[in-house]
């Protein structure tokens, strides 16, 4: 019997924040429809999410691209806030 698993939940970190950060990202193009809060909640959890992976090291490229993602629709809708006020 093996004596530990390697399916842990934080292998998910990655898949997460590379789903959470596309579907935050397409939410922030929506964002006059749907409004900015949908993309500030998807993008701050695929941000904390990816840098969560990022510091256990497990699937970094998804991390990477969720952090990328998450971060571009944290500032889309701020920078439409801006642009607005």
């Amino acid at each position: 019997m093996a004596t530990g698993s390697a399916d842990s939940p934080a292998t998910l970190y990655g898949p997460v924040s590379l789903a959470l950060g596309t579907a935050a990202l397409a939410a922030a193009v929506f964002a006059g429809l749907l409004g900015i809060a949908i993309p500030l909640l998807f993008g701050s959890l695929a941000v904390t999410f990816a840098l969560l992976g990022l510091g256990r090291g497990l699937h970094r490229v998804q991390c990477a691209v969720g952090l990328t993602t998450g971060s571009l629709s944290l500032a889309y809708p701020m920078l439409l806030v801006a642009a607005w006020a």
